[in-house]
């Protein structure tokens, strides 16, 4: 289903829909986000959870440092209300919420038990480093429009690829679910790293091509 006009304040269930990549606004596109060019509980690494890396340079940060990220983050669960992951915590406490907040509308609050899957890889990015390739952004098609208007988008699985799911159709404006590339299965299959998946956790999950509508490429090491 697909909202074409968005003329109220987000409620907590609208801003669910929008997490999962129900689309707001014909043409929305992400404002105010990083540029390519020059550019908390529950989590099973302490190391990593409470690490706020520096921001490097596009091209700085490999994708194997980010795969390594996001696994160190499998089986952290949501609770009993969709939320309370480190994810959630930490995109309220980014100043891209406020920005969110202010295009897609609603209150930074709406976003504590939301579906968290952008969340996640946005957190992943930052975690690394690598916020200014990697992108954050709570809203997954939004997310992908991102890639697509950077020119960094495409229809092969990369090893850390940012994929992006639809469970209806081939649009972007369906998006549905976003993850993280590990690898290329070969017989029409990838394995990514995907928060907010199975039972509500991280995990690591086998999903066929034909659910994917493409896939957005941050610029990482050689």
């Amino acid at each position: 289903m697909t909202i074409n006009a968005f003329t109220r304040a987000l409620t907590p269930a609208t801003l669910t829909r929008l997490a999962l990549g129900v689309s707001v606004a014909a043409g929305a596109v992400l404002t105010a986000a990083p540029v390519f060019a020059d550019q908390a509980s529950g989590a099973r690494s302490d190391t990593v959870a409470s690490h706020s890396a520096e921001e490097k340079s596009a091209g700085q940060v490999s994708a194997q440092s980010v795969l390594k990220i996001a696994e160190s983050q499998v089986g952290v669960t949501e609770n009993a209300a969709g939320g309370g992951t480190p994810f959630h915590s930490w995109y309220m406490s980014s100043p891209r919420a406020k920005e969110t907040v202010a295009r897609d509308g609603g209150s930074l609050q709406s976003y504590a038990n939301a579906p968290w899957c952008a969340m996640f890889v946005s957190w992943v990015g930052e975690k690394a480093g690598a916020r200014s390739t990697v992108g954050w952004d709570a809203y997954t098609v939004t997310y992908a429009k991102w890639f697509e208007a950077n020119k960094h988008w495409g229809s092969q699985a990369k090893p850390g690829a940012v994929v992006f799911y639809s469970w209806d159709d081939k649009s972007v404006e369906s998006i549905d679910h976003v993850g993280l590339v590990k690898q290329d299965n070969g017989d029409g299959t990838i394995t990514a790293i995907e928060g907010n998946t199975g039972n509500g956790k991280v995990e690591e999950r086998v999903r066929p091509k034909s659910q994917v509508v493409g896939y957005g490429y941050p610029q990482y090491k050689a």
